[in-house]
């Protein structure tokens, strides 16, 4: 089998992390049926074999599990370990993540830390043990996934637009670092997705404008495709993004250029 990437023979193994649903489970069987093999990552071990079980039976590929929660440091440092040591990874889809919608005051110090360790620190952890072995080798891409709340924040979303925030920096700073080399790296922004992250959050999906909710196939093929086409950050939903990203990019530096200054800005000096 031979896809956009190449042949068969340099696929590889990718690790999918959060793979016992939603976009996760989807990317593994769409990356299976490119003829990657598969290690696939989740905290639910029931539903992550099930998910296996499923693409084994439909593709000619080798899928591993391994049962983690990546918000645990011990199971973290256990997952990036096999990262940095299995040359036969080429690829890494950083999916896993969690959210709640509430106001920060009602989100509470639990919640938060939660959120920043899975949405954060795991991506960044795994990120980081991914390019050390994809640069020494000069081959492989990284996948994170973010969200269209990276841009923005709700009364509701501040601390979940926070760690998506911090994954949209991080990985086009990362991107930038990467040019030149064999190792890819994408941004994946989706915006309202029919994925279970919905119930998680608080909030019913049948809540949405259906108008609105892209289906998780529709959503990881439009990420796939992106990667194909090499788009350093891919909107599943967004029609013009290369001129929109690029008047973001523009105000983004302006702003920067602005503050170039030693001195006060005028409004802020007193009368004499």
């Amino acid at each position: 089998m031979t896809d956009s990437l190449g042949s068969s023979a340099l696929l590889g193994t990718a690790v999918v992390t959060g793979a016992s649903a939603g976009i996760g489970k989807v990317y593994a069987d769409r990356l299976a049926k490119r003829g990657y093999d598969l290690i696939l990552i989740a905290r639910r071990g029931d539903k992550l074999e099930t998910v296996a079980k499923a693409i084994r039976e439909t593709h000619d590929v080798a899928v591993e599990t391994r049962v983690a929660d990546l918000g645990n440091s011990a199971d973290l440092e256990r997952i990036a370990t096999l990262l940095g040591s299995e040359t036969r990874i080429t690829m890494l889809v950083n999916n896993a993540g969690t959210s709640k919608m509430a106001s920060v005051a009602d989100t509470g110090l639990t919640a938060t830390i939660a959120m920043t360790d899975l949405n954060v620190t795991a991506l960044v952890s795994l990120s980081l043990a991914a390019l050390a072995a994809f640069k020494a080798r000069n081959h492989g891409t990284i996948i994170n996934i973010g969200s269209i709340l990276g841009f923005h924040s709700l009364p509701i979303s501040s601390v979940y637009s926070a760690t998506k925030g911090y994954v949209l920096n991080f990985t086009r700073g990362l991107r930038d670092e990467t040019q030149g080399t064999g190792v890819r790296v994408q941004l994946v922004l989706p915006a309202s997705t029919a994925t279970d992250l919905w119930e998680i959050a608080g909030i019913p999906i049948a809540n949405l404008d259906p108008a609105s909710v892209m289906t998780v196939e529709d959503c990881v093929d439009a990420a796939m495709a992106g990667l194909d086409l090499g788009e350093p950050v891919t909107l599943p939903s967004v029609e013009n993004a290369d001129a929109l990203l690029a008047t973001y990019d523009a105000a983004r530096m302006a702003l920067l250029g602005a503050s170039q200054t030693g001195k006060p800005a005028s409004r802020y000096l007193l009368p004499a």
